[in-house]
């Protein structure tokens, strides 16, 4: 799990990402790589958008369970991390 790509594997791009985190407090929502700890999301933000990143928050989500067509299967684990940049710093995304 060296390569930028393989920690960051898509943008949270919600209203509540967007409106709320990115314009007033200048953070930006990722789903990264279970495995990711913050040091590498922070490294791998600051080498894929060449910006200062100045704190990582993580969230851990279970998968849910789900019933198709008779057995009980499940989802996959996740986790979302909450990166904020440096003042004057923003990602383009959309």
């Amino acid at each position: 799990m060296r390569e930028p790509h393989d920690i960051i594997e898509t943008a949270s791009l919600t209203e509540k990402s967007i409106s709320v985190l990115r314009d007033k407090f200048n953070k930006y929502v990722f789903r990264v790589n279970p495995r990711a700890n913050k040091i590498q999301i922070k490294d791998a933000v600051e080498r894929l958008f060449q910006k200062k990143v100045v704190d990582v928050n993580t969230c851990n989500y279970a998968g849910k369970e789900k019933r198709v067509r008779g057995p009980l299967g499940r989802r996959p684990h996740w986790k979302k991390a909450i990166v904020t940049l440096a003042k004057g710093e923003k990602i383009e995304l959309v």
